[in-house]
């Protein structure tokens, strides 16, 4: 009965740690998916650089392939994103914040910087 209770146990600590994100990196990483997505969809009149959207969408996506890459679930990762969208959508664009986010994705995603500008690259 120990081998057993060992047994799930163990497999139940190895798969939280394969998830390879803690619960408040994922917690910001979703609220940076959900900045980056209401840069990229900006109310009408407000100015920005085309870069910083070519940028925002990019790493959102980046955010998405690193989460699925460390094991989380598409349908976790997911639902956790629109619900971020849903709290920033329509917000100004905060510059602030979005550098922030930048920052914590390059510290966050193995070569975070380079994986965006390659994606920001495939965009055209």
């Amino acid at each position: 009965m120990k081998k057993i209770i060992t047994i799930i146990l163990s497999f139940f600590l190895f798969s939280s740690a394969f998830a390879g994100m803690k619960e408040g990196d994922k917690s910001k990483a979703w609220d940076c998916v959900g900045i980056y997505m209401a840069n990229y969809f900006l109310p009408p009149g407000e100015e920005f650089e085309y870069g910083m959207k070519e940028k925002s969408i990019s790493t959102a996506k980046v955010l998405k392939e690193y989460a699925l890459e460390i094991g989380i679930p598409e349908k976790d990762w997911d639902d956790g994103a629109n619900k971020a969208v849903d709290k920033h959508y329509g917000s100004k664009y905060d510059k602030a914040k979005t550098e922030k986010c930048h920052s914590f994705v390059e510290a966050l995603v193995p070569n975070g910087a380079e994986r965006v500008k390659k994606v920001v690259q495939t965009l055209y």
